[in-house]
């Protein structure tokens, strides 16, 4: 079988070494781009992002991207978002009293993480995994590798959700249909990572 055709979407925000590294090591054939045709043209989409959510959305809305993925949710056809990537897929986010628009796949908001010790950084397990299939065959023990201080805190409609707590309860990826994403860093979490990536890479084909 051919490696699944993935393009990683250069928007100016992201991790994209470490990521194209995973990606490529998890049996993708990887493409770095910002090029919106081989986006809507790919097997699969990475959205990255680090940083704040409105620089992330300048970046994405001066790509057009946005309207990439939002076809591409209308076709089936598979897009994970990453870190900042997964929480623009939300209906906006709050950061510093300012709300931004997401892309909006998702009706729920990205608010700041209620905890004493911000942002959260380092490992930390994730629960109700076993209802996504980017989790397939993975310990529920396995640690993951989170760096944020914002988080989705309400589930939204129509969606599976895995869940982590630093604060409290907040999503730490979600699956519906075609879009998956994670708040943690699949391509810094180590072999669960790239076990999660592999899941994920093995849907495309379908």
């Amino acid at each position: 079988m051919a490696q699944p055709h993935v393009v990683l979407f250069d928007y100016g925000s992201g991790n994209l070494r470490s990521a194209y590294r995973a990606l490529s090591h998890a049996g993708a054939d990887v493409e770095l781009t910002g090029d919106l045709t081989a986006a809507t043209a790919a097997d699969g989409l990475v959205i990255p992002g680090v940083g704040a959510f409105a620089a992330c959305m300048r970046g994405i809305h001066a790509s057009g991207v946005d309207r990439v993925v939002r076809e591409r949710a209308a076709t089936h056809r598979p897009v994970l978002g990453i870190c900042v990537g997964h929480q623009v897929l939300f209906q906006s986010g709050n950061e510093h009293g300012h709300v931004a628009a997401g892309i909006g796949l998702f009706d729920t908001a990205v608010e700041r993480l209620d905890a004493p010790v911000l942002p959260h950084m380092g490992w930390n397990t994730v629960t109700g995994g076993g209802d996504l299939r980017l989790f397939d065959g993975i310990d529920p023990n396995e640690r993951f590798y989170f760096v944020h201080s914002y988080a989705v805190k309400t589930a939204p409609h129509d969606a599976r959700v895995a869940r982590t707590d630093h604060g409290g309860d907040f999503i730490a990826a979600v699956e519906s249909g075609p879009i998956s994403a994670t708040q943690f860093h699949p391509e810094k979490s180590g072999t669960a990572g790239l076990r999660l990536l592999g899941n994920w890479l093995s849907t495309l084909a379908e």
